[in-house]
């Protein structure tokens, strides 16, 4: 019997069903003829805890840190106890195996841990599906690759993993006991992802409450031109009083013009006009839906997560959600029409937008060279009831479609004019656009604040009309959004200097990955490290006592980019994976030793003074309590322990340690709490 292992049932119904002999559902796998396919939910097994090495552990001691396994060991996630079994009966049964994860380095690791860890040890083939459709994955079966090819990918993710619960365990314990000794009875969780995430929402809010805002003076002047008027704003020159983004800091000079400008003459110096055509926004990957959802609809990131989550695998109307593509297999590109009108045709507006489509046009966003281990969000197929979906279900699921329709929709073309002035010796510049071709635009509802401007002829005069000076002042930046943060997060070279690095991180995922982002955000509000003031996100005091008491290095994104240097070295196979480990270990060891819990009480005070917002307490029972050693030892040997008596765990992205035992979500790769 051959057995194909998927990485979640989704992918294994697919692959079922381009077999050659029909399938039958038994409990735990499909059957077709010699073949069995069965599935993992994400990740079946986790890093143990660290009491699994060492029942002293259990206790939390600085004197025990770093705490570093001799011999790594895998434990089965709770809820994942009843799939290891029937992997464990069908491995039996089987004479070959097929390792059927994603084609990316955590897709690598979660099924082949779980054929380790079951002790399979015959023949392993591997199988890439990028695309769920039938032909694709009948294609993909044709072509069985040995899964040795894969070694280095394998190594890599397993590296990651390690370095995480490595960097996440210890870091969390030591500031959680150092905190301890300043008087602060709760968990301090330190992560690679997380604290990065938090310190990025920490200077934010400093940066607004440092802000001191000054006026500027702009000029305005209003013309008549040959055909109509417009309005002109002055470029002051640079002999005048001027910031960094060249508005006017002294009034003086612009009220003088001002005086001057009624009823003078000038010219149309400069006249730059041109045709411009701008195609449809992208599909949606997760996170780009997470962004707009907050902005249209005021969704928090994990709320978005949560609904597709419903639409993909309750209602079966979208595609796998938590991808990071924005582009669609060139395979699909036929089968659109079908599947579009089939999937809208219970809702008038999308229903009115499939008949206005032209399902010939392709554009940009087909290009198997662009999909990687998952495609971007499209509509299954299935139709649509919006009637009995949730607002939140039907809101999301018309953005996902209108995205994906817009890809049949003419460009936007616009007529883009820029024209200066010269006036009394000084220069006037006015922009508008004229749309020429609505294309795509009218199924969004983006507005254009930019006026359309009359027919203009370079050289003609120009005669003001009126002129005023404007005083307006500078706004400090807006604090982040669920919107904001994950753009943020998404584009996180923004926030580095270092050129190297900022490549880095613009050729990765940014900080977190799409199925990590809304739980990242989650834990911080969780405990108590973000606050949540109507759609602002703000750090609480414990979260800036957090952020000032901890190494600077651990608070900055720069650690991802050379954590994925080095990763990507592995998974190339052009590194071994365990002189990444050791650098991470040295890395550690000088960490743990700037723990300091005089630094940290300074923190907490210098906190307490500050205008952060305090946050809500945690529940009861859910609070993290540290406990005092025994056999009368000091203070700095005083150790803790959970509430629940279970181990700090950390989220296979991210390494951030928790006290909860995590649970397992359908689908998901990740371990811990997602943070």
């Amino acid at each position: 019997m051959r057995l194909i292992v998927a990485e979640k049932p989704s992918l294994a119904r697919a692959i079922a069903a381009a077999l050659p002999a029909p399938a039958v559902r038994r409990e735990g796998y499909l059957e077709a003829g010699d073949t069995c396919v069965s599935w993992c939910l994400g990740h079946l097994l986790e890093q143990a805890p660290p009491e699994a090495y060492d029942p002293r552990y259990q206790q939390w001691r600085l004197d025990d840190l770093p705490i570093v396994p001799g011999r790594w060991q895998l434990v089965p996630r709770p809820q994942a106890r009843g799939q290891l079994a029937v992997l464990r009966k069908l491995l039996k049964r089987a004479t070959s195996v097929v390792h059927a994860g994603d084609p990316d380095r955590e897709g690598q690791l979660l099924v082949q841990e779980a054929l380790d860890y079951l002790g399979w040890r015959g023949p392993l083939q591997r199988l890439l599906v990028q695309d769920l459709n039938r032909p694709a994955v009948a294609k993909a079966l044709a072509r069985l690759e040995d899964n040795q090819r894969y070694q280095p990918l394998f190594a890599a993710a397993e590296a990651r993993s390690r370095a995480d619960w490595l960097y996440g365990i210890n870091l969390t314990r030591a500031w959680t006991l150092i905190g301890r000794q300043a008087g602060y009875d709760g968990l301090l969780s330190v992560g690679r992802v997380q604290t990065p995430v938090l310190g990025l929402v920490v200077r934010r809010d400093r940066e607004i409450a440092a802000f001191e805002p000054y006026p500027f003076y702009p000029l305005w002047a209003d013309l008549a031109v040959a055909a109509g008027e417009l309005r002109a704003w002055w470029l002051p020159g640079e002999n005048q009083p001027l910031d960094a983004q060249s508005r006017l800091l002294d009034p003086r000079p612009a009220q003088a013009l001002a005086a001057r400008l009624p009823g003078s003459q000038g010219r149309l110096a400069t006249l730059e006009q041109r045709r411009q055509r701008q195609a449809a926004p992208l599909p949606y990957s997760l996170s780009a839906l997470q962004v707009d959802a907050a902005r249209r609809f005021g969704l928090s990131a994990k709320r978005v997560l949560d609904v597709c989550q419903a639409l993909y695998e309750r209602h079966q109307l979208i595609t796998y959600p938590r991808s990071d593509c924005r582009y669609l297999p060139a395979a699909h590109h036929g089968e659109a029409a079908r599947t579009l009108a089939s999937a809208c045709q219970h809702d008038a507006t999308l229903t009115q937008w499939v008949r206005g489509a032209d399902f010939t046009r392709r554009s940009k966003a087909w290009d198997d060279a662009k999909v990687g281990a998952h495609h971007a969000l499209a509509p299954s197929g299935r139709p649509a009831d919006v009637e009995r979906l949730t607002r939140d279900e039907a809101n999301l699921f018309r953005l996902i479609a209108r995205n994906v329709l817009a890809q049949f929709y003419p460009p936007l073309e616009t007529f883009e004019t820029r024209a200066l002035f010269e006036i009394l010796d000084e220069r006037f510049q006015a922009k508008g656009r004229e749309i020429l071709e609505p294309g795509w635009k009218p199924l969004f509802t983006t507005r254009d604040d930019v006026p359309t401007l009359p027919a203009l002829h370079q050289g003609e005069t120009a005669r003001v009309l009126g002129a005023e000076v404007e005083s307006r002042e500078t706004r400090p930046p807006e604090p982040f959004t669920d919107a904001s943060l994950i753009k943020a997060m998404m584009n996180i070279a923004r926030y580095v200097d270092d050129p190297e690095v900022k490549r880095t991180l613009r050729e990765t995922d940014g900080l977190g990955t799409e199925a990590t982002r809304a739980g990242i955000i989650e834990t911080l509000l969780t405990r108590g490290y973000l606050v949540r003031e109507a759609k602002a996100l703000r750090a609480s005091r414990t979260g800036h006592a957090l952020i000032d008491s901890l190494p600077p290095a651990a608070s900055q994104p720069e650690r991802t980019a050379l954590w994925e240097q080095r990763l990507t070295r592995i998974a190339e196979g052009n590194a071994a994976a365990q002189p990444f480990v050791d650098a991470l270990l040295t890395d550690l060891r000088q960490l743990l030793g700037q723990a300091s819990a005089g630094k940290l009480d300074q923190a907490l005070k210098a906190a307490r003074q500050s205008a952060a917002p305090e946050a809500a307490k945690p529940a009861r029972g859910k609070r993290h309590t540290a406990k005092r050693g025994s056999g009368g030892q000091s203070r700095r040997r005083s150790g803790t322990k959970s509430s629940t008596g279970t181990q700090s765990s950390t989220d296979t992205k991210s390494g951030t340690g928790t006290t909860r035992k995590p649970r397992s979500r359908r689908g998901s790769r990740t371990q811990g709490s997602g943070s």
